[in-house]
């Protein structure tokens, strides 16, 4: 059997697999069910070809590594039963870190990585999440979510590293970081995935889900075809540069075409005009909502969207209702056996290029990579990276940043000081996100509790009334407040005003004494009406576990270097607003951001651990200057490229 023979070009192998499926097998092939439903039988009898976690899908309550490692391969075993042994692959959200599993690193949202402009930042952490990955045996992320947010009212936001096309395009500089560095002459479109600590990426999602009318989730995006592929499709040019194994189509529609149905986009752009070889897989029930009242027709539904492109199906709980009505479609010729085969040649291209079928059983020689102190020092090190001073000071010759660690007494307010679940936002442990301490890591109010000096006194109190602020002669406060976690169509918000009691908080703290205010948000919100009472103001998006980053800022260990992704609106009557618009008219603008040094030398040259820190420091820097150097000439190519496409 050639296909089991890694001597053989994948080629050779794939059509060598596929000379011996039948039908049921390739369609099992293109079929990813919900883990909740599957079971080592189920993979047997439907040759199902790839399983998944939803958010807060998991083994069981806190489950170690070793716990994912057991559940998946048990699954795996299923598959490697059936007739051919096809290897099924697993996918998960990982969209800040591996965000469902219990202590694992989470790092900052892409809003804030986007505030770094540090792509081999974001390609470390790319690096990171690729491990703690497979460290639970899973190997396939849906991410990077490459989409251009035009509008903030939008609750998946934050999921976009910015407003402007360039930025995002630097940004998947994460997927070399989660499949490895693609080789020299590599051939343009085929994916890449380098060995058994990387993991299948997805570039999500295609395309125009940033740019849908009002920022609704899951709406219109309307546009000419021009800004379409000006704004919205530039990142997957990079994406497919990079190697990107997988693309997911996104809910939303454009010009009223949803895009699960859109064969010219799917098919005519993405996998002809840019060549891309992997494989297309659809979001969450997506062809279920390719009609207006979801499953209204689910066989139509499954006709328009494989024809439209689509190899893999997220089911993912009825998987008969879809493994039938795809069968009977077959049979009757309404879909044609060539894009069955296009499907699953696409599919099989993955799993043998990214070595599943040599290695389709995963080990427990990781398991120490989830959580290790050394991506917590990433992630502190994004978070830092990644704050936005928007204010210091009242007047600009009295900056009121760094704080000083000694002090008599000092208050900190705020819901969101003391509260991990609200610093990590969605996406992290549930789907929504959730309130408390949800998982390991370290709240900002304990980050400024280590912080200080051993004579501060640090006094708590989430929503201080006027006389605990008034009668303890405070020497200054710290107020963190924002958004609660939210994701998806749950945190569409069309007035993106600061949830209570923040404004209060603020009100006051901040009129009683010396304040910095902390927005802990996966977007702009309406802050203009409290400004002026504020000696400083950070945006500090949603920083992940590591709230350390938050005072190493603060205290000035380090500076302020982060820009605005987004810009900082006023109202949101101004809504939608962008940078370059005729009428844009900021709060603070697209790429404002204070600066400040850190308060001390952090390096020496009399010790040779600090002399090492700092020639890796320097190195960085070299390594850095020298990414801008080639994106730059990859970024003129592709639009060289692309004018010609066009």
């Amino acid at each position: 059997m050639k296909y089991k023979d890694p001597k053989q070009s994948i080629n050779v192998r794939i059509k060598d697999l596929m000379d011996r499926m039948t039908l049921a097998e390739k369609i099992g092939q293109m079929t990813q069910i919900e883990r909740k439903v599957a079971s080592a039988q189920v993979m047997k009898d439907y040759f199902i070809g790839s399983l998944l976690s939803g958010g807060g899908s998991v083994p069981g309550p806190q489950a170690s590594a070793s716990d994912w490692v057991k559940m998946v391969n048990e699954l795996q075993k299923g598959s490697l039963s059936t007739r051919l042994g096809i290897p099924m692959i697993y996918g998960i959200d990982a969209v800040h870190g591996h965000n469902n599993v219990y202590k694992a690193t989470i790092f900052p949202h892409n809003i804030g990585l986007g505030a770094t402009r540090d792509p081999v930042l974001v390609k470390r952490i790319g690096e990171a999440t690729a491990l703690e990955v497979r460290a639970t045996g899973i190997p396939y992320v849906f991410a990077p979510c490459i989409a251009v947010c035009r509008d903030p009212r939008w609750g998946r936001c934050y999921e976009s590293y910015s407003e402007d096309h360039n930025i995002v395009q630097e940004m998947t500089e994460i997927i070399p970081g989660l499949q490895g560095d693609v080789p020299a002459n590599y051939r343009k479109g085929v994916p890449y995935i380098s060995g058994k600590v990387k993991v299948a990426a997805c570039a999500k999602h295609f395309v125009g889900d940033g740019g849908t009318h009002n920022g609704i989730n899951e709406n219109n995006t309307i546009v000419n075809r021009d800004g379409l592929l000006s704004i919205h499709m530039p990142a997957y040019y990079n994406s497919i540069m990079k190697g990107v194994a997988t693309v997911m189509v996104s809910y939303s529609s454009w010009n009223g075409v949803k895009m699960h149905a859109n064969h010219d986009l799917v098919t005519g752009y993405l996998k002809n005009t840019l060549d891309f070889r992997g494989f297309v897989i659809s979001d969450w029930q997506g062809i279920d909502r390719i009609t207006s009242s979801p499953g209204a027709n689910y066989t139509y539904s499954v006709q328009a969207g494989i024809n439209a492109g689509i190899d893999m199906v997220m089911v993912p709980y009825d998987y008969s209702e879809y493994i039938n009505a795809l069968t009977s479609l077959v049979n009757k010729h309404v879909i044609p056996m060539s894009r069955i085969d296009d499907a699953v040649r696409r599919i099989l291209r993955v799993k043998f290029i990214m070595g599943l079928f040599e290695n389709p059983l995963a080990d427990l020689s990781l398991v120490d990579q989830l959580g290790k102190k050394e991506h917590r020092e990433l992630a502190r090190e994004a978070v830092r990276k990644s704050l936005v001073l928007l204010k210091n000071g009242k007047s600009t010759n009295n900056s009121f940043l760094p704080l000083p660690k000694k002090a008599a007494k000092i208050l900190v307010a705020g819901s969101h000081a003391d509260n991990l679940g609200y610093q990590c936002g969605g996406w992290t442990i549930e789907w929504q996100g959730a309130s408390g301490n949800i998982t390991v890591g370290t709240t900002i109010l304990g980050a400024i509790k280590t912080t200080v000096d051993r004579s501060t006194e640090v006094v708590y109190s989430e929503n201080p009334d006027e006389k605990i602020v008034k009668d303890n002669g405070f020497s200054y406060a710290i107020v963190v407040v924002g958004e609660p976690p939210y994701t998806e169509t749950a945190g569409d918000n069309l007035n993106l005003t600061l949830p209570d009691p923040g404004p209060s908080t603020i009100q006051t703290v901040c009129g009683a004494i010396k304040c910095v205010v902390v927005i802990i948000s996966g977007r702009p919100v309406v802050i203009e009406p409290y400004v002026h009472l504020m000696d400083a103001l950070v945006a500090a998006w949603l920083p992940g576990s590591e709230g350390q980053g938050v005072t190493d800022v603060l205290f000035g260990d380090y500076g302020f270097t982060g820009k605005l992704s987004r810009t900082w609106f006023k109202s949101v009557d101004q809504l939608p607003m962008n940078v370059g618009d005729m009428h844009y008219d900021p709060l603070f603008p697209f790429g404002f951001g204070l600066t400040t040094g850190p308060t001390t030398a952090r390096f020496s040259s009399s010790s040779p651990a600090s002399a090492a820190a700092a020639a890796a420091a320097a190195a960085a820097d070299v390594r850095k200057e020298a990414y801008w150097v080639v994106s730059l000439f990859l970024s003129l190519s592709v639009a060289w490229v692309s004018t010609y496409l066009l």
